[in-house]
């Protein structure tokens, strides 16, 4: 059997490459063979990689940028070339260049489809994409999603449930130095540290997690970690709360420092709005480090079926600066309300969220063809 991930872009940003690129790693491990194809970002060249000896990563050059979308046409004349090679070609959605690819191909062999979301913001990108979109959803012998809830109740795929299956999203464990983590603690002395992590961007909701902070007492310190357009408005916002002792922005958190800031926290917030934050794979990161998780409840989005409310944490109304405060003071505030959040989002990390289980049930589904 030989499998390969198509679509977005290498060097890894974000949580769709992440999956495609650990799904090539952990089948190519088990002795399955599995190749990716995708764009560069970043001025990355063009370049065939020998990841190991059951692996290769082929990554084409972007040409231009259009409405989000990353325009490489290399992409066609590379999967023209090597589709044959495959047995099933499993595509990542939404990427329109991939799908396009896909189209122009004339691969004749089996196709997974992998729904991460749904296209919601990019509404005329939607309009030109909508029939290629169609074709890629009629064309695929099996459609995944990374939660039941979200492809359950996609708009675009109530037409084809027979055919609809999932793949929880699996991560390894975070790991953390609990010297560096005591060290990172030392700055923040008898605060409950509250941590958040992604994109500054309007459906983070990060504007009502800064909201929340004036409910809090001075017992809480929140971290908010990343870069996007929307940084100098939060900072504002934090200034004119009067916040700035209250509030770190800790910009751009490196691979590498990502498991201190987990190991440091005490609680984890993502206090999303909108149903483009499907999933959040920074809520497993967080549950494999014993962390209680505090959510929203987003109509049609997975998140809150990642984050079991009274199980893993707590889930709120979305844009809702008092019900995220409450739900962290109820956690920060009781011990043994926290012991039980942080011991069951361990237990539901171990049952559901593993890398292992995620290429388990990746490999069950090839194994149907």
């Amino acid at each position: 059997m030989k499998i390969l991930q198509l679509g977005k872009f290498y060097p890894i940003r974000g949580g769709v490459e992440k999956v495609m690129y650990d799904l090539m790693l952990g089948l190519s491990e088990g002795g399955v063979y599995c190749d990716m194809l995708c764009a560069s970002t970043e001025d990355h060249p063009a370049a065939e990689i020998q990841v190991n000896p059951y692996a290769r990563l082929f990554v084409v050059r972007t040409s231009v940028k259009i409405a989000g979308t990353m325009l490489a046409p290399a992409m066609v004349t590379k999967l023209r070339n090597i589709a044959g090679q495959y047995d099933i070609i499993h595509i990542h959605h939404p990427d329109p260049m991939a799908s396009l690819a896909l189209y122009l191909s004339g691969y004749r062999g089996r196709v997974v489809l992998h729904w991460h979301s749904d296209i919601l913001k990019q509404k005329n990108l939607l309009k030109l994409y909508k029939p290629l979109q169609s074709w890629l959803i009629n064309r695929a012998e099996q459609i995944v999603g990374t939660t039941p809830v979200y492809v359950e109740q996609s708009p675009f795929l109530q037409h084809v449930v027979a055919k609809i299956d999932f793949i929880p999203i699996g991560v390894n464990p975070i790991g953390y130095d609990e010297a560096a983590v005591a060290d990172f603690r030392g700055r923040y002395p008898g605060k409950t540290i509250i941590f958040s992590l992604g994109r500054l961007v309007e459906y983070k909701g990060y504007a009502y997690l800064i909201q929340a902070m004036q409910q809090l007492n001075d017992a809480y310190h929140l971290i908010i970690g990343g870069k996007g357009p929307l940084e100098q408005e939060l900072k504002q916002l934090i200034a004119d709360l009067n916040l700035q002792d209250r509030i770190s922005m800790a910009g751009f958190v490196a691979d590498e420092d990502i498991p201190t800031y987990f190991g440091a926290a005490d609680i984890f917030c993502l206090s999303s709005i909108w149903k483009t934050e499907a999933f959040a794979i920074v809520q497993i990161e967080a549950m494999s480090c014993g962390k209680p998780l505090v959510s929203t409840a987003i109509p049609g989005s997975g998140v809150s079926w990642v984050n079991q409310d009274q199980v893993s944490g707590l889930v709120v109304a979305p844009e809702n600066a008092t019900a995220l405060a409450a739900a962290i003071r109820q956690i920060g505030s009781d011990p043994a309300c926290y012991r039980t959040y942080s011991e069951g989002g361990q237990k539901r990390y171990q049952e559901n969220f593993t890398r292992e289980r995620m290429i388990a049930k990746c490999r069950r589904i090839y194994e149907k063809y």
